[in-house]
């Protein structure tokens, strides 16, 4: 049985390095992933088994370890392994992102941004800080709640600003169950953060809300206007 599970995973394997994943269905991906945690044995009943509860692969990808241990055949270090999936997509993301590039106007904020919310499944909160060229210092993650919400702490973000000298910042969120478009309570946040942002001489640029690989600025949708654009020298 051992010998017939290694010629099966080196076939798959070989597979995969010449077709890649395109003709791969999401139980032969699951099965293949999980050769890399489970050692010497028949992953495929594992992999059903996770596709059966959670439905499909992305919300097997999505779960948090605590869920997926409920899956018979998935332990610890099975769960570890696959939640640290999209966890290392995500930061791939954001490493490819360039910070030398300025981040100059409002139709850049959001390409940029989109990467920081991949695989996120609660309502989470970045906050992203500019120097006075519009270059990036660094991009926070500074809330994060339940499917539905998130605490946005304005003191917090204020003092993260304040403490790399950023000349001006911009808010991202996204909308894990919806749409991107800002709320009501979105608005207010933003005029909140804008007046607390620029008693310190600190510009809030824009706010980003993101959901389903789309992104919206309430500034482009002109709802939202700071006091000043980040500008180049």
């Amino acid at each position: 049985m051992q010998h017939t599970n290694e010629g099966h995973r080196k076939r798959m394997k070989e597979r995969f390095l010449s077709e890649g994943l395109d003709n791969f269905d999401e139980v032969h991906v699951l099965e293949l992933l999980l050769f890399y945690c489970v050692a010497r044995k028949d992953t495929k009943p594992i992999a059903r088994a996770l596709l059966d509860h959670f439905g499909s692969l992305p919300l097997v990808l999505e779960a948090t370890p605590e869920e997926l241990q409920q899956v018979e055949g998935v332990g610890e270090s099975v769960a570890t392994f696959l939640a640290l999936i999209p966890a290392a997509g995500r930061y791939y993301q954001v490493s490819r992102a360039n910070y030398e590039l300025p981040l100059d106007c409002p139709d850049k904020y959001g390409p940029y941004l989109q990467s920081y919310f991949f695989g996120r499944t609660n309502e989470t909160v970045y906050l992203l800080c500019l120097d006075a060229k519009c270059k990036a210092l660094c991009c926070k993650l500074v809330g994060e709640g339940d499917i539905n919400s998130a605490n946005i702490p304005i003191r917090k973000m204020v003092q993260i600003a304040l403490g790399v000298n950023a000349t001006s910042v911009v808010l991202a969120h996204n909308h894990p169950s919806g749409l991107a478009v800002p709320s009501i309570e979105d608005r207010i946040t933003t005029e909140r953060l804008a007046q607390a942002l620029g008693a310190m001489d600190i510009v809030l640029a824009d706010h980003i809300i993101v959901a389903d690989g789309e992104y919206t600025s309430m500034v482009l949708s002109e709802l939202y206007r700071p006091k000043e654009f980040c500008l180049l020298d």
